[in-house]
């Protein structure tokens, strides 16, 4: 079987070119990834049997590349690669994907092989679906889209605005639509965004400035939207002014 392995970190990689070298059966492929675009690219040149995917990187995460792999009529089998800090083992489990936990050992890595499969749409979007069972807030939130499941990691998100029944997700390369509640969002992400208005979340660390406007409204300017503004309801301005005084 030959695997491809995918980490942004060289002593991982290392590491894990060694663990191999003590497994029959296994051919590890060169080069090795380093990002997302590349572990694309080497798989489609590669045709790699199982990949190895780290899932904190820069750039595409694993997950990103495990929803592009999905897209194709030939995706490898994939086995994650995740840090405690990302998600808990019961969030995997509860979506069937085979993974293992930095720093892997011998017999964890074996076992996952043994099972690696393909993994589906439905599996990723198990594990970035409200109220998975990982160690805190998701790191990814995944909508249905003319794509199909598209992740997009919370890091990346710059607003939150509610409409009807939907909520619109703008993020650095576009938007998609939501069907969570905006406050569900806010109980959930809290920590990382602030309510601007009944219909409106921000990202606190994109916030730029508070800017009055000739006929008394208030606008918001955001990291990532290009010299747009957002409507400061008045009864959140108070808290916008003192929450930007400690950014």
């Amino acid at each position: 079987m030959n695997v491809l392995i995918v980490d942004d970190e060289p002593q991982d990689l290392k590491r894990l070119s060694l663990m191999f070298g003590e497994l029959e059966g296994y051919t590890v492929l060169e080069p090795s990834a380093t990002n997302g675009e590349e572990a694309l690219a080497l798989i489609e040149s590669l045709k790699p049997d199982i990949v190895l995917l780290d899932i904190g990187m820069p750039g595409l995460d694993g997950l990103q590349v495990a929803a592009r792999l999905c897209e194709r009529e030939a995706p490898p089998a994939l086995v994650f690669c995740t840090g405690d800090d990302e998600y808990g083992e019961d969030a995997f489990k509860q979506a069937s994907l085979i993974y293992v936990t930095k720093p892997v050992d011998g017999p964890a890595l074996r076992e996952a092989l043994r099972k690696a499969e393909r993994p589906n749409r439905g599996q990723l979007a198990a594990l970035t679906r409200p109220g998975h069972e990982g160690s805190g807030p998701r790191s990814h939130i995944s909508a249905r889209t003319r794509k199909g499941i598209e992740l997009i990691p919370i890091a990346q998100v710059i607003y939150f605005i509610a409409d009807h029944k939907y909520v619109t997700l703008r993020h650095e390369t576009g938007e998609v639509l939501l069907d969570e509640p905006l406050k569900a969002l806010e109980d959930e992400f809290g920590d990382r965004f602030v309510r601007i208005h009944r219909n409106a979340l921000v990202a606190r660390e994109r916030i730029e400035r508070l800017q009055r406007t000739p006929l008394g409204h208030f606008q918001l300017y955001l990291q990532g939207l290009d010299g747009d503004a957002l409507t400061v309801s008045r009864r959140h301005v108070a808290g916008m002014r003192k929450m930007m005084q400690t950014l």
